[in-house]
């Protein structure tokens, strides 16, 4: 498209004078580095406040607390905010927050929700130690939301905001997505079709020293399979054939002989009923089957998911998949069919390129450089809905932790301010860069 041709054109030229900037601005980096820690008690008890409001993604009430918490903070620094609301897909709705008019166009990606119910029993903010906090949600994503909010604020604070052009979209439903996808996505990818740039604050894999450059995409696949019912002393005749148990279970080992190892490629079955009578409830994610061990299997369902870094790689596996279940035993057929989900976030040299000039940040600041993570250790994230649209995307600029999605989620908050700092910086040489 004719924004990304026209970004290359510059590209080695903006590579060159982010870092010529790197070494010039040293000052202002300082103050935009003091600014941060002056402030780091505020940016804490933020991260607090939200932490300690439910926001399970169905708990609507929660997420939307949280959201107009996060908008005041973004009203405060002069951003055109919107809450866009989400009943049309069955969620609570998305913050994007909008600012400038010039200079790189940089999208900044952020979730509201959590993976904790509004009855879950792990609710609060808790010190574990001198450098460790948990709490539902703190580091996936409410330490990335506060980071971004604390950058911006950063620059917003010593007039340096001016230069870039940011869009703040921090969605409600990144952890059950709302459906149709081209509903509860739109916003985000919007804002990715304006954006030159991604940014998102996930908490990746957890380590300060790396940084997401690939995310495999994720998608649903439900497999249904029909045999002959009939007495079991019939089994493997010409006349009953070989029932659909005996069907799936070919079809499972084909996929896992042709596909296993091959790429990035990943599939799992995760859940299977089978039997004279099979009942799949999809909102609860219950597959339960009826039958008798003296009648051949009449059905059976399996659902699954598939994991790939690109969109070949999905392609391929794909018509591998259906051409395995459509090469039936005898009296039995199977119907393949695979359910919207997450695209993959392609490795691109650009994305390289940016986690470069990220790296370059962290280095001047003494914390070390930023290395990309392994794509089969960052899950899906909303970036991937982005990461098509840009020029350059990275991901895992968050605050880092362990145990996420789990009650042992907690927080290095030595990573807190760091990452503070190295996001504010990109984004100040970014701006100057493309002022040189």
């Amino acid at each position: 498209m004719i924004k990304r041709i026209k970004f290359n054109t510059l590209f080695v030229g903006m590579l060159f004078m982010f870092s010529q900037t790197s070494m010039a601005n040293t000052a202002t980096e300082q103050k935009i580095t003091k600014h941060i820690n002056d402030n780091l008690t505020q940016s804490q008890a933020l991260l607090e406040k939200t932490v300690n409001i439910n926001s399970g993604t169905m708990n609507f009430d929660g997420v939307k607390k949280v959201g107009a918490i996060y908008q005041a903070e973004f009203d405060a620094m002069g951003f055109d905010t919107q809450w866009v609301d989400g009943s049309e897909f069955n969620r609570a709705g998305h913050l994007v927050a909008s600012y400038g008019n010039s200079g790189p166009k940089i999208l900044m990606i952020g979730h509201l929700d959590t993976v904790f119910a509004k009855d879950d029993a792990f609710q609060h903010y808790s010190v574990v130690d001198d450098t460790h906090i948990a709490g539902p949600g703190i580091t996936d994503m409410k330490g990335g939301d506060v980071i971004i909010i604390a950058a911006l604020q950063a620059l917003k604070a010593l007039d340096l905001l001016d230069k870039i052009s940011i869009k703040v979209v921090m969605t409600g439903d990144e952890e059950s997505s709302g459906r149709p996808l081209s509903l509860s996505k739109k916003a985000l990818v919007d804002a990715a079709i304006w954006a030159d740039i991604a940014l998102g604050f996930e908490d990746a894999d957890g380590d300060i020293k790396t940084a997401v450059v690939a995310r495999r995409g994720s998608i649903g696949w439900q497999l249904d399979v029909a045999g002959k019912p009939a007495h079991s002393s019939q089994i493997f005749t010409d006349n009953v054939g070989y029932g659909a148990i005996f069907e799936t279970a070919r079809i499972l080992n084909s996929f896992r002989e042709q596909l296993a190892g091959v790429g990035n490629i990943t599939f799992n079955p995760g859940l299977i009923a089978g039997g004279t009578e099979v009942e799949v409830q999809p909102e609860n994610s219950i597959v339960q089957g009826f039958g008798k061990t003296n009648v051949v299997a009449k059905e059976v369902t399996v659902k699954g998911g598939i994991r790939t870094l690109t969109a070949d790689e999905l392609a391929k596996a794909k018509k591998v998949m259906q051409e395995v279940a459509s090469n039936n035993l005898a009296h039995t057929s199977a119907t393949l069919t695979f359910a919207d989900g997450y695209p993959p976030m392609a490795p691109t040299d650009q994305n390289y390129a940016l986690l470069k000039m990220y790296s370059d940040v962290s280095e001047s600041l003494g914390y070390g450089p930023v290395a990309p993570v392994n794509p089969r250790n960052a899950g899906a994230a909303d970036i991937s809905f982005a990461a098509d649209h840009v020029d350059m995307a990275i991901d895992g600029l968050g605050l880092m932790g362990d145990g996420g999605h789990t009650k042992d989620e907690v927080a290095d908050m030595s990573t807190f301010a760091q990452n503070m700092h190295k996001a504010a910086i990109l984004l100040y040489r970014l701006g100057e860069a493309k002022a040189l």
